[in-house]
């Protein structure tokens, strides 16, 4: 018995064309999905310089002169921002790559950019009132390898070369030179009128 093939009717040279680039969209695709997970691993799981090189490349992510990485999550007010002459009220929450919280606010917190870590003190330098921004502050600007000791465990509060991460919110900021002016007249208004007497206590005898 005898098989006579049927030949392959011929295909037209546009169609292998077209074939072509969509085998090599499909590939070009499935290279970059997987590049794109590898990344994500590295990022995750890598050195903290692979993960600032994945996460300055991110959208909205900008990245400054000195490493500090930041993005705007809202833009407040605008308008000018702190300096190291003023004294910044801020609300902030502290975690770690891995999502751990190591330190939060639980009201407004005033604080002198000049007086914590370098690269906190730069991130709220950038700023405008009523802004939220999150700032990915290499180990460089922040603790390194010798990480203050929590007073209430004895223990270091973050690892050694910990990558910081902080969500901030820039209440508000007024001149140091104003608030020392204020501290100075309450002084003087506790040197003139006296101590105020505790509640309670008898009123001295005339």
């Amino acid at each position: 018995m005898s098989i006579t093939a049927v030949p392959i009717a011929p295909v037209k040279r546009g169609y292998l064309v077209w074939l072509w680039i969509g085998i090599a969209a499909a590939v070009l695709a499935g290279v970059g999905l997987a590049w794109k997970g590898t990344a994500a691993v590295v990022a995750d799981t890598g050195t903290n310089a692979q993960f600032l090189t994945f996460n300055g490349g991110q959208k909205g992510v900008t990245t400054t002169a000195s490493g500090l990485q930041y993005k705007v999550l809202d833009k407040g007010k605008g308008g000018p921002t702190p300096t190291n002459e003023d004294l910044v009220l801020v609300n902030y929450k502290g975690t770690l790559r891995d999502g751990t919280v190591f330190d939060e606010s639980r009201q407004p917190t005033p604080m002198d950019p000049t007086q914590v870590v370098p690269g906190f003190g730069e991130a709220v330098k950038l700023m405008p009132k009523g802004a939220k921004y999150r700032f990915w502050i290499k180990p460089e600007l922040a603790y390194g390898s010798t990480p203050p000791v929590d007073p209430r465990t004895g223990q270091p509060g973050v690892p050694a070369d910990a990558l910081l991460i902080f969500d901030v919110e820039l209440v508000d900021f007024v001149p140091k030179a104003v608030v020392q002016q204020m501290e100075m007249q309450r002084q003087m208004q506790m040197q003139q009128g006296g101590a105020a007497p505790a509640p309670g206590a008898a009123p001295a005898e005339r």
